[in-house]
């Protein structure tokens, strides 16, 4: 395309191209699908309150929401999942229901309810992020809609208070990082060897609570003790967000490589060897030594062949 499409998103630290997890799925969803995004960070500007992220600008169009951006992508010709089957298309769609069902509101009690993690880290850096005198508002904002978020979609006799709450959204978030684990496996990616939409979607979940330094972390313990997810956002992180991704073999094929190149190095010293032998014979071999001295002039060619 002529000009690269632009989004609007928080900015990354913690190692994370954007600490903000919405944002995380639609950049990653555009490397996965070869789209040139520019993410222009709305941080220390006005934005940070007005601008709703994740935002996407092309050519006139504005489109927010991740699932609303991953279909105008598609429609640019942008598809990751245009290799899934009708089944894994399904899988995907439900996949992508229980994150937001049962993973994002345990998401927003640990960054934005949790007062532990919210005065020590989520707090600081937002407001840190945000121009004054919207570094008062910006986080106190941000966490009075999670509050509300959580309470409308979880908050039911007889759980009527965050506290009661509480228990629910972290046990029915433990249970969605087990199924995601399960289904995982030992593959890299969640349709084998290419990354789709839904390895977006899990990546820009799990990702900020794989890395960020939290002070209560029950959630981010548990994701640690599933090596297989902690593995995937390492994978996606050094494959897709770094400008020189290392060219690394994975461990399990790691020794049929280092067998080969051995078996390489051995055929070149052979060659070598005989190469070298070769040349000896040549040295060595008065037939071929006016041929050794081609590049002298003919006339000293004649005088040097004539007999005293």
């Amino acid at each position: 395309m002529a000009t690269p499409m632009e989004l609007r998103c928080w900015g990354g630290d913690w190692d994370l191209p954007s600490v903000h997890f919405e944002s995380l799925i639609v950049l990653a969803y555009g490397k996965f699908a070869g789209a040139k995004i520019s993410a222009k960070p709305i941080d220390w500007t006005w934005r940070t309150i007005t601008a709703t992220v994740p935002e996407l600008h092309f050519e006139g169009c504005t489109v927010l929401e991740p699932m609303k951006i991953l279909n105008f992508l598609r429609k640019q010709r942008f598809n990751a999942d245009y290799e899934l089957t009708a089944k894994q298309g399904a899988d995907t769609m439900a996949y992508i229901a229980l994150l937001e069902e049962n993973l994002r509101p345990a998401m927003l009690h640990t960054f934005w309810v949790d007062a532990e993690n919210y005065a020590n880290l989520t707090r600081p850096w937002f407001a840190s992020h945000s121009p004054f005198p919207l570094n008062f508002f910006v986080p106190g904002r941000q966490a009075s809609l999670a509050l509300s978020r959580i309470m409308l979609t979880k908050a039911e006799s007889p759980y009527c208070t965050i506290t009661e709450v509480e228990g629910k959204i972290y046990s029915e978030a433990k249970e969605c990082l087990n199924l995601l684990s399960h289904r995982l496996g030992t593959s890299q990616y969640f349709f084998g060897n290419t990354p789709t939409s839904l390895d977006a979607f899990v990546f820009g979940y799990i990702a900020p609570l794989y890395k960020a330094p939290l002070s209560s972390g029950q959630l981010q313990q548990h994701l640690k003790q599933l090596n297989n997810l902690c593995n995937f956002c390492d994978v996606v992180l050094k494959s897709f967000f770094t400008e020189n991704p290392p060219v690394e073999s994975p461990p399990v094929i790691q020794e049929p490589v280092d067998a080969n190149l051995q078996k390489l190095t051995q055929l070149v010293n052979k060659e070598s060897n005989l190469i070298e032998k070769m040349d000896d014979n040549l040295r060595s071999s008065p037939q071929h030594r006016p041929h050794r001295s081609d590049h002298r002039p003919a006339a000293q060619r004649s005088k040097n062949s004539t007999p005293a």
